[in-house]
């Protein structure tokens, strides 16, 4: 047997650790903003029919341009998109490592505001891009100086602008990007994730006016489809062209192909529980605040609330009551995704478990650009 130590193992990757938010056996599971809803046993029979059919060309590679899923794609964005202004992958993981890859590299850096999404500083270390940040308001929201002053000082070739932020739910307005993408030649990537949960617009309203915006989506949450790794961005052709470049050949899967194409058929049905599923969260943190809990304004699907003196103890004291939420985000805070009645109730009688003497400055600081979420 040999260790890691062993191995010729790149330089900056000794001493790291796999990615991954806990996956533990428990009766609630709020951690990782998954939709807790399933597809419904008519969508998931016609799902089975079609990764059936696929299985029959399983001897041959699958469609390496993924066209009709594409074409499936923006005409569900609209926006007067077609397949050639979208491009689609592996989880919005893979979406974002086509871009650094394409975008990135050595000697290039990739900017974004922290805290935010903790894969990012991974995807810039994967494409060897240099990794810069700068933090948010207190509030957790951005304003058109503050990143282009940033944008100023570190020149990056790509900038990323989450919103709804994970893991604070804070929304950046089309005007601040409207604005940053007029200052800057970057290619400016809108990661929206979370864009279905959202009250605000979407940047594809600003497609058209600026040829190096990219907004980047996933189908994992609004879409019920986790399990189904798929994740897209909407932008130039050109760009579009880049991530053809930099693609392994043949990565996304025939048979997940056949079931994003089914979801998409079934927008409607799927794409139901959204609205619930932002107003669950929204009543949560209604009743955190009658308790006393900070608690940051979110458009997503998820809450992040605190703070706490010691945020471990209380992840834990709520793990061994059997609700599995996240701790992550900004010292003293934990998050919340919007789960069912039940879950949600047994979240609330868990906290209402604990003494509130747990409420408190936290008496540890850790770094926010190494707190986030998974994809």
């Amino acid at each position: 047997m040999i260790t890691l130590a062993d191995l010729p193992l790149r330089d900056d990757l000794v001493g790291a650790e796999p990615y991954g938010a806990p996956q533990l056996v428990v009766p609630v599971v709020l951690n990782v903003n998954e939709n807790p809803y399933p597809p419904s046993a008519t969508v998931r029979r016609e799902m089975a029919e079609a990764v059936v059919e696929a299985a029959g060309q399983l001897n041959r590679y699958p469609e390496r341009e993924a066209l009709e899923l594409r074409r499936d794609l923006a005409n569900y964005l609209g926006h007067d998109l077609g397949p050639e202004n979208i491009w689609v992958a592996n989880g919005s993981n893979e979406i974002m490592s086509h871009l650094l890859t394409a975008f990135g590299g050595p000697g290039r850096r990739v900017l974004t505001f922290t805290p935010t999404y903790s894969m990012y500083p991974e995807y810039a270390r994967n494409t060897c891009t240099e990794y810069v940040t700068a933090p948010r308001r207190a509030d957790f929201t951005l304003d058109a100086d503050l990143i282009v002053d940033a944008i100023e000082e570190h020149r990056p070739t790509v900038v990323l602008i989450t919103t709804p932020n994970n893991p604070t739910g804070t929304t950046t307005s089309l005007q601040v990007i409207d604005e940053v993408c007029r200052r800057s030649d970057a290619i400016v990537v809108v990661d929206e994730a979370y864009q279905e949960f959202a009250r605000t617009d979407s940047a594809l309203e600003l497609m058209t006016r600026h040829p190096r915006l990219v907004v980047s989506r996933t189908m994992s949450k609004a879409f019920a489809l986790a399990g189904g790794r798929v994740g897209y961005l909407a932008a130039q052709p050109a760009v579009v062209d880049a991530c053809r470049i930099v693609r392994l050949p043949y990565h996304l899967s025939a048979q997940t192909q056949a079931v994003a194409r089914v979801a998409l058929r079934h927008s409607d049905e799927l794409l139901g529980r959204v609205h619930e599923l932002a107003e669950t969260a929204r009543a949560f943190e209604a009743w955190l605040r009658t308790r006393g809990y900070d608690v940051v304004d979110s458009e997503a699907n998820f809450t992040l609330f605190g703070r706490f003196a010691d945020r471990h103890n209380v992840w834990q004291q709520l793990l061994d009551r059997g609700v599995l939420i996240r701790e992550t985000g900004p010292d003293g805070y934990l998050r919340a995704s919007a789960g069912t009645p039940a879950e949600m109730a047994a979240l609330r009688d868990a906290l209402d478990d604990i003494s509130p003497t747990m409420l408190g400055e936290p008496t540890t600081r850790v770094d926010p650009v190494l707190q986030g979420e998974t994809a």
